[in-house]
C-alpha cells in the first residue's frame, strides 16, 4: 500500500514537472482604470456625456498561456473580457482579444478576435492611449475585429516584422441576404515594422501600415524615437470612403519627458477626413442622418502627465482641446469646442 501510495506520489510530481516545462500559464490578468472627466461637449468622452462624469477606460480581465505540442511549435490561447459594471453601462461584458494560435519560427498564426495589424502598427506613439484622447478621437482603423486570421513573421534579417489580419468574408455575409456583403470589399490590413515598440531592445520604431477592413481604405506611417529621457513620435494617415467620396490626411507629432519619473506629455494633431470620433460626434443630423461636409479642418491639442507610484499603479491626468470646422452647401461652419479634464488611477493585476 506504501509503495503504491509512493509510486502515485511520485508519478504526479513528474507529470506536474513536466507540464510545467511545457506550458507557460495559464495566467490571470487584469486591469482597473477610472477617471473623473468633465467635458464640454462629450464628443470624445467614453461614455458621449458631457458634464462631469466617471469614465471606465477599457477595465478587463483575462487569461493567457502557452503550451509546447512539438519542439518547434507552441500554441498559444488568449481569453480577454471588457469590464464595465463600474459605471451606468447597459454590458457588464464586452469581447476583447480572444484567440487561440500557433507559434513556431515559420511566425506566429492567430485565429478569432484580436486588433487587426493595421492598429498594431500604432507602436507606443498613441500616448494617451485608451482615454477621451486617443487617436480614434481624430482618426480611423483604430479597431478590434472577429473572425479573422493573423500572421505574424519572424523578424527577417533580425530587422523587419511582416503582419496581416484577413477577416473571413462569409462570416460577414447578412444572413437575410446571401448576397448583400456588409465588409463593402475584401476585408484584410498589412503592416511592416522595424524595430521596438517599447523602444527598449532598439531606441527607435518604425512601421507602414495598409487597411481596407470597415468601408475605409487607408494607409498610415508610424515612426517614434527615444533620446535619453524624451520619446519623440508622429503618425500621418490617409483614409478614404469605400462608398462615398470623403477622403483626407491625419497627422499627430508628439514629446514625452521623463522628469524623475514623471512623465510628461504634449500632442498636436489635425485632421482633414473626418473619420474620427470627434467630427463624427460633433457634426450635426438631419433625418437622423449625420451631415458630413467638405474641407474639414479639425485640431487637437494634449497637455498631461503620469506617475507611476507602484509597479501595478499609476496616476494620469491631462487637458484636452479640440476644435473644427467644415462647410456645407459652400458655407463654413464651425463645430462646437470641446474641452476635456481628466483625472485618472489605473491598476494592472
Amino acid at each position: 500500500m506504501k509503495k503504491t501510495l509512493i509510486s502515485a506520489s511520485v508519478a504526479s510530481v513528474l507529470t506536474l514537472a513536466s507540464f510545467g516545462a511545457l506550458a507557460d500559464g495559464p495566467s490571470f490578468y487584469g486591469r482597473l482604470d477610472l477617471a473623473v472627466t468633465n467635458s464640454d461637449t462629450g464628443a470624445t468622452t467614453q461614455n458621449g456625456k458631457s458634464g462631469t462624469v466617471f469614465e471606465n477606460n477599457f477595465s478587463h480581465v483575462g487569461v493567457k498561456g502557452s503550451e509546447s505540442l512539438t519542439n518547434n511549435i507552441d500554441v498559444i490561447y488568449q481569453m480577454e473580457f471588457q469590464v464595465e459594471n463600474t459605471t451606468n453601462s447597459g454590458e457588464t461584458f464586452k469581447a476583447r482579444n480572444t484567440f487561440l494560435g500557433l507559434k513556431s519560427q515559420a511566425g506566429t498564426v492567430l485565429v478569432g478576435r484580436n486588433d487587426h495589424v493595421f492598429k498594431q502598427s500604432e507602436g507606443g506613439v498613441d500616448i494617451f492611449g485608451n482615454t477621451n484622447a486617443d487617436i480614434d478621437r481624430l482618426v480611423a482603423g483604430q479597431d478590434r475585429v472577429a473572425d479573422g486570421i493573423w500572421y505574424y513573421s519572424p523578424k527577417i534579417a533580425g530587422l523587419v516584422t511582416l503582419n496581416a489580419t484577413y477577416l473571413m468574408e462569409d462570416n460577414y455575409i447578412d444572413a437575410d441576404d446571401k448576397d448583400a456583403v456588409a465588409s463593402y470589399d475584401a476585408q484584410y490590413a498589412l503592416s511592416a515594422t522595424i524595430g521596438d515598440k517599447k523602444l527598449k531592445a532598439q531606441n527607435y520604431y518604425v512601421a507602414a501600415a495598409y487597411n481596407t477592413i470597415k468601408g475605409i481604405d487607408a494607409y498610415r506611417g508610424v515612426a517614434q524615437v527615444k533620446l535619453g529621457d524624451f520619446k519623440v513620435g508622429g503618425l500621418f494617415q490617409n483614409t478614404e470612403s469605400q462608398t462615398t467620396d470623403q477622403e483626407g490626411n491625419s497627422y499627430f507629432v508628439n514629446v514625452a519627458y521623463n522628469l524623475n519619473g514623471v512623465n510628461l506629455k504634449a500632442e498636436y494633431g489635425m485632421d482633414e477626413a473626418g473619420f474620427g470620433k470627434y467630427y463624427q460626434n460633433s457634426v450635426p443630423k438631419v433625418d437622423g442622418s449625420k451631415v458630413i461636409g467638405t474641407d474639414i479642418n479639425v485640431q487637437s491639442i494634449t497637455v498631461g502627465a503620469d506617475y507611476k507610484i507602484s509597479k501595478s499603479t499609476m496616476v494620469y491626468g491631462h487637458y484636452a482641446m479640440y476644435e473644427g470646422d467644415h462647410k456645407v452647401a459652400g458655407n463654413k461652419i464651425d463645430l462646437k469646442d470641446d474641452n476635456v479634464f481628466t483625472v485618472g488611477l489605473r491598476y494592472n493585476f
